[in-house]
């Protein structure tokens, strides 16, 4: 009887962060510069949604970036693998601040950025936004997103 009653707890409390992200799993599209990209997200598991950014030239699409939310021991990182940076390696980034509509990762030791947030707008827009110092000086870059149907 114990071992089950630790069981009913352990599904009750097993949850964590990831469970606030789910409001990003879908296909996502922005023009933000000039330039139009594809953000997809889909659960995984129950511990980690995966992510993919696509730059869309024409009738060709190019990966940039893969992405995935993981949640390990009550944490969350973001952890993106950037085609043509860090030697093709992924960068960690750890969750500082979760809510309903947003999440901040963090990474102050990454050359840029040091600083990643999605921010659910309404139901079907995001903005996403990386900042941090380069080079001494501080920027930010938006990319306003809709949900694609």
């Amino acid at each position: 009887m114990k071992y089950l009653l630790v069981l009913f707890l352990f599904s009750f409390t097993a949850g964590g962060p990831i469970d606030k992200a789910g409001w990003l799993i879908g296909s996502w599209q922005s023009n933000a510069s000039g330039r139009h990209m594809l953000e997809t997200w889909v659960k995984v598991n129950d511990s980690t949604l995966a992510g993919k950014g696509q730059l869309v030239k024409g009738r060709d699409t190019l990966l940039l970036e893969s992405v995935s939310l993981e949640q390990r021991g009550g944490q969350l990182y973001y952890v993106p693998t950037v085609t043509g940076q860090n030697k093709g390696l992924p960068v960690r980034f750890a969750l500082t601040f979760i809510d309903s509509r947003q999440m901040v990762f963090e990474n102050p030791a990454h050359d840029f950025p040091q600083k990643v947030s999605y921010t659910l707008v309404s139901p079907d827009s995001l903005l996403a936004e990386i900042s941090g110092v380069a080079n001494g000086v501080l920027k930010t870059r938006q990319f306003p997103m809709q949900r694609l149907r």
